[in-house]
């Protein structure tokens, strides 16, 4: 095999080989990039369902379930590897099983059983994903998916503004392929990371990724999310940070010194002047209205903190504990915005600790290739991204969810010692 042939993306790495494996190699690829597209929910939330209840929306139901049996087929093609995933990987399936045991307790029942079954699978396709594909020809899948969002976001906004852009409360701002502009630029932020680590795993291609950087880039900014755009300054401040520390021991002592005193100065200005620092976001001194939020449900955490009410349930019963919450808010509260309180009101204090672990345990393994392998651009920045984005959102252990899958397959990626560098 020619050296530039070793090279290739997994399409033509798959295009090049025997007929039977160029096929199953085309279609597996294929299959990664749809399903990826469909967990961003890009496009069919918009046009299928109601942004206050995406779940009401029959056509998202039925969209599911193939996506589901596409996931059991491709664990079922190559049952030895996903088992070795599975086996490196207990703590992610027993805080994903938990889910499904709160069926015991929930509220509502119903619902805790078709989200935790939901999230199940969502986890499956996530280890899939990392049984799968070695970390060069993951990240390269992933950055495609982003690049193939990041077009179609920009042709919705040019062509179908009606649909892409904001005419209501932020007028003018990009929505591209989702409900809202927060949306767009949250995922384009993840889409500048994976253009990063693309570049470092596929550098024959450079032009390629460096122009999906710009345009992901340019989407954050026309998304006008200032959340987004802090997401993507860290994401991109992570790249350079690593890019630096490999330049030797004394750009790596310097790069660390750096960060722990930004994190430092960044505690002490929320500690000093959080309003005037809220206010400089565009944000009120409560976080929008965040703040309220977490402390009425922090109460109802300590009412029920081994068990939680059942995965997904506090919200789903209008008449249950959720009712005082929207009460002493004065306004329809649809989640916890916050990851860790969201996973706490579902499974329990115990479930949130080992949420924690596991979180804990990826982001120590995702330093350890600081020094080594291309990998490092995705998992640090992504992993440092998840945990930001969770202190304001609920996008932990979230069903049908691309963030989701991508933590998953980055954390399962992480785990296999026997994964080779990219």
């Amino acid at each position: 095999m020619s050296l530039a042939a070793a090279h290739d993306p997994p399409f033509l790495a798959a295009l090049r080989a025997a007929p039977p494996l160029r096929f199953a190699g085309f279609l597996e690829g294929g299959l990664t990039v749809l399903c990826l597209f469909l967990f961003s929910q890009g496009l069919i939330g918009p046009l299928f369902a109601d942004p206050e209840n995406p779940e009401s929306s029959v056509v998202l139901r039925l969209i599911w379930l193939p996506v589901y049996g596409v996931t059991l087929a491709l664990i079922l093609s190559r049952p030895g590897r996903f088992l070795g995933t599975l086996g490196q990987n207990k703590l992610i399936l027993l805080v994903t099983g938990m889910t499904m045991l709160s069926v015991v307790w929930s509220i509502a029942p119903d619902t805790t059983l078709r989200r935790s079954f939901a999230l199940i699978m969502t986890t499956l396709f996530g280890l899939w994903l990392a049984s799968r594909w070695n970390w060069r020809e993951m990240v390269l899948l992933i950055a495609l998916t982003f690049g193939i969002l990041g077009v179609l976001s920009t042709f919705m906004a040019l062509a179908v503004p009606s649909l892409g852009v904001d005419h209501d409360v932020h007028a003018g701002a990009w929505k591209g392929l989702w409900w809202e502009k927060n949306a767009l630029g949250a995922v384009m932020g993840w889409g500048a990371v994976s253009a990063y680590a693309a570049l470092r795993v596929d550098p024959q291609r450079k032009w390629i990724w460096m122009g999906l950087a710009v345009l992901c880039t340019a989407l954050v900014l026309l998304s006008t999310s200032k959340t987004a755009l802090l997401a993507w300054l860290l994401g991109t401040g992570g790249a350079v940070a690593i890019a630096l520390c490999r330049r030797g021991f004394g750009f790596a002592t310097t790069i660390l010194v750096l960060g722990i005193t930004g994190v430092f100065l960044f505690t002490l200005i929320l500690l000093v002047a959080p309003v005037e620092f809220l206010e400089l976001l565009g944000r009120d001194a409560t976080l929008t209205g965040r703040t309220d939020i977490w402390v009425l449900l922090s109460g109802e955490v300590a009412a029920h903190p081994w068990t939680g009410f059942g995965y997904r349930a506090f919200w789903a019963v209008d008449e249950g504990p959720v009712y005082w919450v929207r009460a002493g808010t004065s306004w329809p509260v649809p989640t916890a915005h916050n990851g860790w309180i969201e996973v706490a009101l579902s499974i329990g204090i115990p479930g949130a600790i080992l949420m924690a672990i596991v979180f804990l345990q990826s982001v120590i393994r995702a330093f350890s290739r600081l020094f080594r392998g291309a990998e490092a651009y995705w998992a640090l920045p992504y992993i440092a991204l998840i945990a930001v984005v969770s202190v304001s959102e609920s996008n932990l252990m979230s069903q049908n969810s691309l963030g989701w899958v991508l933590f998953v397959a980055t954390a399962a990626k992480l785990a296999d010692r026997k994964s080779r560098y990219a």
